[in-house]
């Protein structure tokens, strides 16, 4: 697969979260979150928001910067 489109592994470090923390905040399976993380699958904007909130990040931080500047219009 080319580019990662989410930077969620890489913010729930930084915020020191872990998978099963988010999992159990939005009341999903761990594998959804293992796969948000691995970019094997995205979640839907209303969840990105959710994890947004979650995580005190804007919705920006949780996209990677090359994934949206390589859709072009």
């Amino acid at each position: 697969m080319g580019t990662d489109i989410n930077r969620l592994k890489v913010v729930l470090v930084e915020k020191k979260k872990t998978n099963k923390w988010l999992c159990e905040q939005l009341k999903v399976n761990p594998s959804t979150v293992s796969k948000w993380c691995t970019n094997s699958s995205q979640p839907d904007i209303e969840t990105l928001i959710k994890i947004s909130k979650l995580l005190g990040v804007g919705l920006e931080e949780l996209l990677n910067k090359q994934y949206v500047e390589s859709i072009t219009i």
